[in-house]
Parts: structure tokens; sequence; C-alpha cells
């Protein structure tokens, strides 16, 4: 009888493993080892690339904005007054005219009504019957919104055509609450929302398997991304259906296999996958000391002092006045001035960037000196002056 060894010897002479001659340790340990290669293979693909349906917009897909005016009612006296906003009460009148109400010499104080303005957004194929998300917010001097329902409100198009209608009662995530003496609000008490709150009357038409092209928007417009985007989009066809137009569009022609199925052309397009390219680019926002670095920027050998140098200018006037019973003396103000300099120790720090580095050698290098982001927003400026980063500087 042949040893297990001598069985696998036999085996890897000829050339032959069968899986069934395995033992069970065995089996489990080839089982790992095949998912360890596929899972070491497939991790690199998924973190470099992105779907092109994350990176794109198709041309004529999109929301459409819808705008209305309306009244809110039901409110706790919290609404618009009569001096600060009259259009309230107009609109009072003539709603309550439209229902049959005759308020004809009465004086009206919309204390309990608030005029808003609501907003909504019209998917591209959205139906009738429908519903969508609707935002109020307060035009007049409304204090607070909460408690308050939303009467019937037409929804119009840039068109100035009606494509929804509004109501329902609104959700209000702020407050406000106070005396004669304090008051305290959190959050805005003076917009919210309705879910569903719309409901759509009119469709837009839009005969998406009618095109003969499809063009990608970029969203972010560059132009070795649209190139990769076109010849992905290439290999999937196995023509030249794709060209980029632009670093913002690619033009794709759809192919005879496709013709009057647009929606599958579109899925398969969109489940491709691209590995975008971006500018280097550092965006900073001075109020906020915020700073956002790509993973592009490159800077060049450099040497970095930053020096926090304080002056301190004190000014103690003192009063000069002659003595008691003294003759001729005369009070006066003796100004005093105090000026001291300080010096942070962290300022004595120099550091050396060397030439080539990546974003994390980068962020080291500046935090070596122990800085402020606020600081560092004048580094980065300084080193963009001195051509030494190679990247552009966006200041929100």
């Amino acid at each position: 009888m042949l040893s297990r060894s001598e069985k696998y010897g036999r085996m890897l002479k000829n050339n032959v493993v069968s899986f069934e001659a395995i033992s069970n340790p065995m089996k489990d340990l080839f089982i790992l080892l095949t998912l360890s290669i596929v899972y070491l293979f497939a991790i690199p693909v998924a973190n470099a690339s992105s779907r092109i349906k994350d990176l794109v917009s198709i041309e004529g897909v999109r929301e459409n904005q819808l705008v209305g005016y309306g009244l809110v009612v039901g409110l706790n006296g919290t609404g618009d007054t009569l001096r600060n906003a009259p259009f309230t009460q107009q609109s009072m009148i003539a709603m309550l005219e439209r229902l049959g109400v005759n308020t004809r010499g009465t004086e009206m104080k919309p204390v309990n009504t608030a005029a808003v303005m609501v907003t909504a957004n019209l998917g591209a194929f959205s139906r009738i019957g429908s519903r969508l998300d609707v935002s109020i917010s307060s035009i007049g001097d409304a204090q607070d919104l909460r408690g308050g329902t939303l009467i019937v409100t037409p929804l119009l198009g840039a068109d100035g055509e009606v494509y929804a209608v509004a109501q329902g009662s609104l959700q209000i995530s702020g407050f406000t609450a106070g005396g004669d003496a304090e008051s305290i609000t959190q959050g805005v008490p003076t917009a919210g929302r309705i879910p569903n709150g719309a409901v759509i009357e009119k469709e837009l038409n839009y005969a998406l398997n009618n095109n003969k092209t499809l063009n990608l928007s970029l969203r972010s417009p560059d132009f070795t991304t649209a190139r990769r985007v076109s010849t992905v989009i290439n290999q999937l066809i196995g023509s030249t259906a794709a060209t980029p137009l632009d670093p913002a569009t690619v033009e794709v022609s759809v192919p005879d296999s496709y013709a009057g199925n647009m929606f599958s052309f579109i899925t398969d397009i969109e489940q491709l996958f691209v590995d975008p390219d971006q500018r280097a680019k550092v965006v900073v926002d001075e109020r906020s000391g915020i700073i956002v670095i790509g993973k592009e920027v490159k800077v060049s050998e450099v040497a970095i002092a930053q020096g926090n140098l304080t002056i301190r200018v004190t000014e103690t006037p003192q009063i000069s006045q002659p003595e008691p019973f003294a003759q001729g003396g005369e009070t006066a103000v003796v100004p005093r001035t105090e000026v001291t300099v300080e010096e942070d120790e962290a300022g004595k720090k120099f550091a050396i960037l060397q030439s080539g580095v990546n974003l994390q050698d980068l962020v080291d290098g500046l935090n070596a000196l122990g800085i402020n982001p606020r600081d560092m927003i004048a580094i980065l400026q300084a080193l963009k002056v001195s051509g030494a980063l190679h990247a552009d500087i966006e200041v929100m």
C-alpha cells in the first residue's frame, strides 16, 4: 500500500492532481489558497476604478425645479404681521373669495397665517400620481411655522405650466421660545419640509429610445478621464462608437445591436469601470481653516520655517498732578506705553521637504512644524508663489 507522500509524488509526476484524492485537511488548505489568490487579484481593480455611473450624467436625464407661492395656516400667533407682510392679507382675501367667502369690509390680521415659497424637484421619468418631497420657506416676518398646514399650492416649472400640487402638514426641526427679556432659537423654525407632500399632475415627455446618440457629461471635466471613458466603451461595443468631444462630453453612437433598447445600452455602459484622473489641487477655506489636499499634489525640495511672532502694545496712561497747595502746578495726563515681543518656541523649528514627496510626506512635514491649519494655509500659498508646490490652490 502506498504512503500519502508516495501518492502525492506519483500524482505530481504525472502532472495530474485529483481534487477528490486530496484528504479533507488538504481540501480546506487548497480552497483557502485559491480564495486568497482571487482576493488579492480582485482588490486592486475595485479600489483603483470607479463605475462610469458614478462619473458621468446622461444628457437630457435630469431633474427640473418647481416653485410655487402658498399660505401656511394654523400657526399659534407666530405668523406674518400686517405691517411688514401686507401681501399675506391680500393672499388670504383672494383665497377666501375663491372659496366663496365674502370678506369685504372686514379687517383681517394674519397672525396665524404665513406666506411661504414652496420648492420641489421633478425627476426626468416621474409619472402622474407619483409624489414629491417639498420644501417650505417663509418669505414674510413669521417667527415660527411649527404646527402649520400648507393649503393647496400649485407648483410651476420654468415654462409656467403646473406640474404638481402641494398640500400637507409641515415638519419643522427648529424652534424658538422666549419672553420679554430673553429668547432662544435652535435651528431654523421658519423653514421645513413635507415628505411626499406634492402630487404630480403633468409628466415630462422625453423619448429616450428614439435617440441615435448618447451624450455622457463628466461631473468633473478632464481630458484624460474622457479619453479613458471612451476607450472602455469602445472595448465593450467593439467599434469606435464613443468619441470624446471635449473634457466634459463623450458622444456615443448607439450600435445596431442596441437599437430601440436604450435602457440596456445605458445599463451596460454604467457598469463599466474607469480609473478617473484628476488635477493636482489644494482647496482651502480660510474662514473655517479647512484644508483639502489631493493625492496628486507634489512638492519640489524646499525648506520651511514658520515663526509665530507676537507684538503686544499696552497703553496705561497715568494722571500727574501737583502737590497739595503748590503754586502754578496743573494736572496732566502722562502717557505710558509698554511694548512686549513674544516668539513661540514652535516657530523655531525648521522642516525640509524632499523633492517629489507624496501626500503623506507633505502632511508629516507640515505637522512637524507644529502649526495650526490657518498658518498652514499661508505656508501652502507661499509654496505656490515660490513654485515649489505643483498644484492649483482654490480658495473657497
